[in-house]
């Protein structure tokens, strides 16, 4: 898979907008009035202790525009091409910052609305503070996607049965987990997942997780998709 939204932020202040700043805007926010929408390839807020991101960051990207009512219920409309390779990652994420091994809980519920043609993901997006490492369940996925890395089997964890891949983008690992059928709603517990890596596998030590993202990871979404977070909590102690 392509790097995420800690890089993704880094290239945004890179990047020059090319024809992609001509084209972000014609997609457009729901008819509903959201607290907040927002067509700019970056655009960003905060809302109920989520920051909310449009991050259309993959090349060849065509027109997304994210709009929210809370930080826990928002959606986007995505109109990209069907032409390979990830075009953005729209997402709402909470900042956790506590080691592995300092955590009592750390779980999430999720309940969506997604199309049922163009290529994506729906997936949290979990990083340790020095962007080490990058896991990914993966909660539903349809069309011409797939993980990064080599399967490792399926495991179950966190009220789920998943495939684990394990790979790397050249940057970061990269630890995939792929819910074996797709869930539109459901709760995850997270820690046991970060725990079985660090001392079932062993692939890496006590990492302070950062930050906790929900979205979806959009392929292709030609004529224009809605994809709806009607809701979603992310909880720590």
């Amino acid at each position: 898979m392509a790097p995420r939204t800690p890089r993704r932020i880094a290239e945004a202040l890179l990047a020059p907008a090319l024809a992609l700043g001509a084209t972000v805007g014609l997609a457009s926010a729901p008819a509903q009035a959201a607290v907040w929408s927002s067509c700019d390839q970056w655009g960003n807020t905060s809302l109920n202790g989520y920051t909310l991101y449009n991050n259309i960051w993959g090349s060849g990207a065509g027109s997304q525009c994210v709009w929210a009512n809370s930080g826990t219920n928002w959606g986007v409309n995505a109109n990209h091409p069907d032409t390979g390779g990830i075009k953005s990652y729209p997402n709402a994420k909470k900042v956790i910052n506590k080691p592995i091994t300092s955590l009592g809980s750390l779980s999430s519920g999720y309940n969506v609305s997604v199309p049922s043609s163009g290529a994506y993901n729906t997936s949290y997006d979990i990083w340790d503070t020095d962007h080490d490492y990058e896991i990914m369940l993966w909660v539903n996925y349809n069309g011409a996607v797939g993980p990064l890395g080599t399967s490792q089997g399926d495991v179950t964890l966190g009220g789920h049965t998943w495939t684990v891949y394990k790979g790397s983008n050249g940057a970061n690992e990269v630890f995939s987990f792929l819910r074996t059928s797709d869930s539109s709603s459901g709760t995850v517990n997270i820690l046991p997942i970060l725990k079985w890596i660090k001392d079932t596998k062993h692939w890496f030590g006590n990492e302070t997780i950062g930050d906790v993202q929900f979205g979806y990871e959009i392929t292709s979404s030609s004529g224009g998709l809605n994809f709806t977070t009607n809701n979603l909590t992310v909880s720590s102690s």
